[in-house]
C-alpha cells in the first residue's frame, strides 16, 4: 500500500471518550491545510456499512474543541464482523473515493481496522480514544485523564460526606479490565485500599486492616474499586464487608458514566491534537496501519496487531507507592 491517499475518511467507534472532537477536528483541519478531502463516517462501522457519510470542511469542526462525546456518534456494528459487511463497507468508502481511513476508538476498533485493511487495500491509521487506558504503545489515551479527574472530583465530594459520618465508602469506577482509573483517582483523593482487575484482591487481609481500623477509631475508609473487579465491583464488595464487619456504616457509590461525559481537559484536548494531525501525516507519508501514540512525550507509532494484542501493565511503583500512603 504505497500509493497516495486523496481522501480521508474519520470515525469514532466503540465507547465515546472525552477527546474525540478534539481529535476530529486535528484530522479534518490537518487534511484540508494539505488539500486532502475528508468526510466524517457516521456511527463508526455502522456509517461505513450503511453509506452515513458527510463531507467535512473547515466549518464542520468549528466549537467542537470542548464538547465531551462525539459529534460523529458512535456504536457498535454486528455486520461489520462479518465479511458481506466488511465488503459492503468498501463499496461504500470506494463510492466516495475514500482510500485512507482514522479510527478513533479502543482494541475492538482497532481489531476492526486491522481485519479490514488486510482484505482491502484501505490503509488505516488508530488514534486511542478510550478512557480506560488500556492499549499498549501510548502512555495516554484520549479521555483518560478527564474520565480520572471526573472521578476525583465526584470522590472528594463523597469524602466529604464520608468524613461527616464516620462512614465506610465503596466507590465503583468504570475500567472493566483495566484499573488505571481506580488507580489513579484512588491516589489522587488518598483513598485507604485500591482494588484493581490486575492484582487478586486479598478481601481476609482488607477486613483485617480495616478491623484494625476500627480499632484504632478510625471509623473513616474509602476504597476504590474498578467495575471490573472479580469480586464483582462495589456492589459484591460492600456485601462482603457487611457479612465481615456488622459494625461497620458502609455505604456504596457507583460513579458510572458521568465519567465518559464532560467538557475534556486541556490535556485531553492537546493529547488529541497532536495525535490527530500526526495520524493525517502518517497517510500522507506512507506509514500504514499504525496507531499514533505518546511515549514520554514523543510520537510513537505501533503497529494495529501489536496495539490490539498487547495490553499496558502497571507498574509494580505504582502498587507500592499506594501500599505505603494508604
Amino acid at each position: 500500500m504505497a500509493k497516495k491517499v486523496t481522501k480521508i475518511g474519520v470515525l469514532t467507534s466503540g465507547g465515546d471518550a472525552p477527546g474525540m472532537n478534539a481529535a476530529i477536528r486535528a484530522v479534518v483541519r490537518t487534511a484540508l491545510y494539505h488539500d486532502v478531502e475528508v468526510y466524517g463516517i457516521l456511527r463508526g462501522y455502522s456509517g461505513m456499512v450503511e453509506n452515513d457519510m458527510i463531507k467535512m470542511d473547515s466549518k464542520s469542526v468549528s466549537k467542537i474543541i470542548q464538547l465531551g462525546g462525539t459529534v460523529l456518534k458512535t456504536a457498535r456494528c454486528k455486520e461489520f464482523y462479518e465479511p458481506e459487511g466488511r465488503a459492503k463497507a468498501y463499496n461504500n468508502l470506494k463510492k466516495h473515493g475514500i482510500d485512507g481511513l482514522v479510527v478513533i476508538g479502543g482494541d475492538g476498533s482497532f481489531k476492526g481496522a486491522q481485519q479490514f485493511s488486510n482484505e482491502f487495500d484501505i490503509p488505516c491509521i488508530g488514534l486511542p480514544g478510550t478512557i480506560d487506558k488500556d492499549i499498549a504503545g501510548t502512555d495516554f489515551t484520549i479521555g483518560f485523564d478527564t474520565a480520572v479527574n471526573t472521578a476525583v472530583e465526584a470522590i472528594d465530594k463523597i469524602r466529604d460526606t464520608m468524613e461527616a459520618h464516620n462512614r465506610l465508602f465503596v466507590v465503583e469506577v468504570m475500567g472493566r479490565d483495566a484499573g488505571y482509573i481506580a488507580l489513579h483517582s484512588g491516589m489522587a483523593t488518598g483513598a485507604e485500599n485500591i482494588l484493581i482487575p490486575e492484582r487478586k484482591a486479598n478481601l481476609p487481609e482488607l477486613i483485617q486492616s480495616l478491623s484494625q481500623a476500627e480499632k484504632n477509631k478510625k471509623y473513616v475508609n474509602l476504597i476504590v474499586v474498578t467495575e471490573g473487579d472479580e469480586y464483582g465491583g462495589a456492589d459484591g464488595i460492600s456485601n462482603y464487608l457487611r457479612l465481615s464487619l456488622p459494625g461497620a456504616d458502609i455505604r456504596t457509590a457507583i460513579l458510572g458514566h458521568i465519567q465518559r461525559g464532560g467538557s475534556p481537559t486541556a490535556n485531553d484536548r492537546i493529547i488529541a491534537s497532536r495525535m490527530g494531525y500526526h495520524a493525517v501525516q502518517c497517510l500522507l507519508e506512507g506509514r500504514y496501519n499504525v496507531m499514533v501514540g505518546i511515549v514520554n512525550d514523543e510520537m510513537r507509532y505501533t503497529p494495529l496487531d501489536k496495539a490490539v494484542k498487547a495490553k499496558q501493565s502497571i507498574n509494580d511503583e505504582w502498587l507500592q507507592i499506594v501500599e505505603a500512603l494508604h
